[in-house]
C-alpha cells in the first residue's frame, strides 16, 4: 500500500471511528481515501470490542471490510512483536503487532493510546 496518508491503524484507532471518539477525524480520513490497513490481530480486537460495548458489528465490519485491507500476521511480525517487548512491556501484543506490521509496511501506526508516545512509527491521534 502506498499514498502519502497510508497507515497502519491500531485497534484504539478503529474504536475511535467506530465510537465517533475524540480523533476520529484523522482515522476517517484514512480510511475514505482507501490507505488503510489493519493486522488481524487487531482486527480480532476491534471486533470484540465493539460487541462488549454494545455496538452492531456486523455494520461495522461491513464498513470496515470495503474500505481496510486486513493483513495476516507473519512470523517476521511476530518475531519483531516479541523483540519489541523488551523496551515496551506496558504495551500488549496486539499493541506490538501494530508496531511490528507498520516497520514491515513501512508506514505509520495511528493510534489512540498515548503509551505510544515516541516508539517507533506511533503516530498519536489525540
Amino acid at each position: 500500500m502506498t499514498g502519502e496518508h497510508a497507515s497502519v491503524l491500531d485497534a484504539s484507532a478503529v474504536i475511535t471511528l467506530i465510537f465517533a471518539e475524540t480523533g476520529h477525524e484523522a482515522v476517517a480520513e484514512v480510511v475514505l481515501a482507501g490507505h488503510a490497513v489493519i493486522g488481524a490481530a487487531n482486527w480480532a480486537e476491534v471486533a470484540q470490542k465493539t460487541s462488549q460495548k454494545g455496538k452492531d458489528w456486523p455494520a461495522a465490519k461491513g464498513f470496515l471490510q470495503a474500505q481496510v485491507r486486513v493483513e495476516p500476521v507473519t512470523l517476521a511480525d511476530a518475531e519483531m512483536a516479541a523483540a519489541y517487548w523488551a523496551d515496551h512491556k506496558t504495551l500488549s501484543l496486539g499493541d506490538r503487532l501494530c508496531l511490528a506490521l507498520a516497520d514491515r509496511l513501512e508506514l505509520p501506526a495511528l493510534t489512540a493510546d498515548s503509551a505510544w508516545e515516541g516508539i517507533g512509527r506511533a503516530k498519536l491521534i489525540r
